[in-house]
């Protein structure tokens, strides 16, 4: 029988499981407020553009981290690394739920900014670190379990306790299943000493020197982007375009995360038959729902489709831009990993600050043409990635 390769003789489920608690608390933190703009807004007696920049300072933050984190950790062992990151997000969720101004509730969100680039920095080789190599790709659709279940359920119930106990109390909602992973992962995860590899400019930064990769990357910004630039500001639209309240509020974003799961769990037969297809087909399609939005923002039926479909292909894309990593970077996963990271936060931070300022000052109709518009670009760029990558 072959041994594991990665060393890993006996599956630590029990550790996968943790991480994907942390996931769940993790990706729920990173964007509640989308989901409690107006309240944070008015609370804090700022625009709800003001507020949505809580979400563009966690991705700039998570940019900064995910790019610094393995030359600053250096040889420093990676479990109570992964503990301090956890604790940080428990206190993140504390400073927000307390925040007396916008200045503390933006320091809580940097917080949570630091976590989410350390966290999915270090992920891929922390399930290496838990299971042998066969069942790596299963751990890690584990860890992505709790993405698409935090997706699911965060906005709505986000909205729905907002509702019922304020915006702070939601934000402390968080912190009991923050601190009930740090535990589980103390208890389950084993020690996990740093593995001598590069950590310079040049390793981070080298897969960048190849045509295909580079274009690659900015087809992935393009695309997360554009996503950002629309979604930050759905609840303001529903509320004041399609005028709905509180409960419907509610099952508005909870059709967007269900319709993203069930995405999620179909997107692998589209990716098997044309990865290169999917990543270029699903923001086309995206931007075609953006524009429709449009005109059928007043009724709340086709909203409702349209926002359906939304959820299916915006949260199951990520699924092939790490299988784009996978296939692209076989034998610099670890250096592609970090630049994707940072890439995401990069330009949902990027496309949170600009959807912020046109919804301000333009409203909807032009914040959602432009996310449409940048969509259109990050298809356009995906398909050149792919020719480029047919011609090396």
């Amino acid at each position: 029988m072959t041994q594991p390769t990665n060393g890993v003789h006996t599956a630590n489920w029990s550790g996968v499981v943790a991480m994907t608690v942390c996931v769940f608390a993790l990706i729920a933190s990173e964007f509640m407020p989308v989901s409690l703009l107006t309240p944070i807004a008015a609370d804090l007696v700022v625009t709800e553009g003001m507020t949505g920049q809580g979400i563009a300072i966690s991705g700039a933050f998570a940019v900064v981290t995910s790019l610094t984190i393995s030359p600053l950790a250096g040889g420093l062992n990676r479990k109570p690394l992964l503990l301090i990151f956890t604790l940080l997000m428990a206190l993140s969720g504390a400073l927000v739920g307390l925040a007396p101004n916008y200045a503390v509730y933006m320091i809580g969100r940097a917080l949570i900014g630091v976590v989410v680039g350390g966290f999915w920095s270090m992920s891929a080789a922390t399930a290496m670190r838990l299971v042998p190599t066969l069942l790596v790709p299963r751990a890690l659709a584990i860890f992505n379990g709790g993405n698409a279940l935090a997706a699911v359920l965060a906005a709505p119930i986000g909205s729905y306790l907002g509702s019922v106990i304020g915006w702070r109390g939601t934000f402390f909602c968080l912190v009991p299943i923050a601190l009930a992973a740090l535990l589980w992962q103390w208890i389950s995860l084993p020690s996990m000493p740093a593995a001598p590899r590069g950590t310079g400019p040049r390793h981070i930064f080298g897969p960048l020197r190849r045509r295909p990769i580079a274009i690659g990357l900015a087809a992935c910004g393009a695309f997360f982007m554009g996503q950002f630039v629309l979604f930050t500001y759905v609840r303001p639209f529903l509320e004041t375009v399609t005028n709905v309240d509180a409960v419907t509020l509610s099952l508005s974003l909870l059709i967007v995360g269900a319709a993203g799961l069930v995405g999620t769990a179909l997107i692998g037969r589209f990716i098997a038959r044309s990865l290169s297809g999917t990543l270029i087909a699903v923001p086309v399609l995206m931007a075609i729902v953006a524009v429709a939005l449009i005109p059928a923002g007043p009724w709340l039926a086709p909203v409702m489709v349209l926002l359906g479909a939304w959820g299916f292909l915006a949260t199951s894309a990520p699924v092939g831009w790490w299988s784009w990593v996978a296939r692209s970077l076989p034998d610099e996963a670890e250096a592609g990993g970090g630049l994707m990271v940072a890439v995401i936060q990069l330009f949902t931070a990027l496309g949170s600050t600009v959807g912020g300022v046109l919804f301000d000052t333009s409203g909807y109709v032009t914040t959602f043409l432009a996310a449409a518009a940048v969509l259109l670009v990050g298809a356009l760029l995906a398909a050149l990635a792919g020719r480029a990558a047919r011609a090396a």
